[in-house]
């Protein structure tokens, strides 16, 4: 009777276990019309370009913040940040070659991108840092490479934080400046 409680003990771990997919639990994913990641889906519908007969290409620095201070005593409060990618053209794509994620410290912390996207006419990237991640810190930051057909095509890139403290809630955003190389 004592191996079958701890079989099935475990069977029931194993079961409860298996079916925690860390992707369904993804707000990207959640959130998004097809449940599925938004960068991973344009990366596999992009088509191979012929990026040479480009003649618009800017790099965008993009402040997020992870954490904020809300008092005196230094309390910590976590954000949420949605970075949006916008492309305002009525008829042409916007490619996106670069998305980097940085800490405070200037240190990588990821790079959301394997290959370049394209992103249709009229279209928006939006992309969701949880408040949990909070490796980026209170200086954390986008570098963002986009790439067109000519300069009609540059966009519009904002974040959007969220957060709230005590029984106030509150949001800011920030806007994408052109690096200067």
């Amino acid at each position: 009777m004592r191996k079958y409680r701890v079989s099935m003990l475990c069977l029931t771990a194993l079961i409860l276990f298996s079916g925690c997919d860390r992707s369904i639990q993804d707000p990207n994913v959640l959130f998004s019309e097809k449940h599925k990641d938004p960068i991973k889906q344009l990366e596999k519908t992009s088509i191979a370009t012929d990026h040479s007969q480009f003649r618009y290409k800017q790099t965008f620095y993009v402040p997020i913040y992870s954490d904020i201070y809300t008092d005196r005593d230094n309390r910590k409060v976590l954000l949420s940040a949605t970075l949006s990618v916008r492309n305002t053209t009525l008829k042409k794509s916007l490619y996106i070659n670069k998305i980097d994620y940085y800490d405070t410290g200037g240190t990588l912390v990821k790079s959301y991108l394997r290959d370049p996207i394209e992103l249709p006419a009229m279209a928006t990237l939006n992309y969701i840092v949880e408040k949990e991640e909070d490796k980026g810190g209170s200086g954390a930051n986008f570098i963002i490479e986009v790439e067109g057909i000519d300069d009609t095509v540059t966009p519009v890139i904002e974040a959007v934080m969220i957060g709230n403290f005590s029984n106030k809630s509150f949001a800011f955003m920030t806007e994408g400046t052109p690096v200067v190389h």
